[in-house]
């Protein structure tokens, strides 16, 4: 299937269900469409997959939340891209298929399993996002633990074939009128028991650790930006590789700069002489300062830009401008000398004021009138 379907359409619930309406239209869903009840039939396969997709968004919270807001493009972007088989499904929801059927998955989980995708939000300031920054962050996560090199027995002992399953990790049951294979719950799909678990992980094979892990941030990361450290996740088990590791981006505003894209965008303030006569001031920019010339008759909101004075852009590395804004400023404090000269200037020039204003109502006038 090319185009995903909505998930509560899968589902065929409403968008205000409730936990108990989703599991319950998923129970449905895995009921009907079971692959044992569906031998070699790829339609019902790939509607079991599709609901299965769909409980696994919308259950969480946070998932459900992102998929409401973002559809399908918005959990790609956290991480969720759904299922890869029915190992993945029976390995998920375990529980689930425990309260529909009375038993667990339909497969031995005794392969194994990957680790688990981790995240980790980190925050960063706005000169760092626009020119990259080499961090180490420190983070919980399950690691191989080192006593027992991830066998999770005791140091000189070793596992034991399991005796309900014969070491297959599988049993056979029979529901209705279909026989279905599942894990083993004894052994839960291993083949093996452990008798004399190792004391540092307690026979997991695996312990909790503190790392610290180096990040390399590339210029131009923005707010929501992720990346993805492939090995950096939590530990596989049973000789299966770790999972990866996403760190999302939150980059703080500046106080002088406001971002657009590429762009930076600051206000700068000038005298109304300034503004008049021209001038060439000193610009504060992301690398320093730059000497920006103002022309005569500069007005208030007027815009100038310093090309290629932006933040790089992630895909082509090109950077963007610098936009400035022209803030005029109404002087305060005057002294005499000053109030004087401004008020013979104001007689200059009152009578180029009243001619325009006389010409703007007289042209409303005619229009009215007309």
């Amino acid at each position: 299937m090319t185009d995903k379907r909505v998930y509560y359409e899968v589902l065929g619930i409403s968008r205000d269900a409730d936990d108990k309406e989703i599991k319950s239209a998923y129970r449905k869903q895995a009921i009907k469409y079971h692959p044992d009840k569906n031998p070699d039939n790829k339609e019902a396969e790939e509607s079991f997959k599709e609901a299965a997709e769909a409980y696994e968004a919308l259950r969480d919270p946070r998932k459900r939340q992102i998929y409401d807001q973002y559809g399908h493009k918005g959990l790609e972007g956290s991480g969720f891209s759904g299922f890869g088989g029915f190992e993945d499904i029976f390995s998920s929801f375990g529980d689930i298929f425990e309260d529909f059927f009375g038993f667990g998955g339909r497969r031995s989980s005794r392969r194994s399993t990957r680790g688990s995708d981790l995240r980790y939000d980190l925050t960063i300031n706005f000169m760092e996002a626009a020119f990259g920054v080499e961090t180490e962050i420190e983070l919980e996560k399950t690691e191989i633990c080192t006593e027992c090199s991830g066998s999770g027995c005791a140091p000189g002992t070793h596992p034991e074939t399991c005796s309900q399953c014969q070491g297959t990790g599988q049993v056979s049951q029979t529901q209705g009128f279909f026989t279905v294979r599942t894990t083993c719950h004894t052994c839960r799909g291993a083949g093996q028991s452990i008798p004399n678990p190792c004391s540092m992980c307690g026979g997991s094979g695996q312990v909790m650790a503190s790392k610290r892990v180096s990040i390399k941030i590339p210029a131009g990361v923005d707010t929501g930006s992720r990346l993805r450290l492939t090995g950096e996740g939590g530990a596989g088990a049973s000789g299966a590789p770790p999972g990866d590791l996403y760190v999302f981006i939150s980059v703080k505003p500046h106080e002088f700069f406001v971002r657009q894209e590429t762009n930076v965008i600051c206000k700068i303030p000038i005298t109304f002489v300034q503004a008049a006569l021209g001038d060439k001031i000193t610009v504060p920019s992301l690398e320093g300062e730059e000497e920006l010339k103002i022309p005569k008759g500069t007005q208030y909101g007027d815009i100038f830009r310093l090309p290629g004075q932006g933040i790089p852009s992630l895909r082509t590395g090109r950077r963007g401008d610098q936009i400035i804004q022209i803030d005029i400023k109404t002087p305060t404090g005057l002294n005499k000398k000053q109030e004087e000269l401004l008020k013979e200037f104001a007689s200059i020039e009152s009578g180029k004021f009243s001619s325009k204003l006389k010409n703007i109502l007289k042209g409303k006038t005619a229009k009215q009138s007309g």
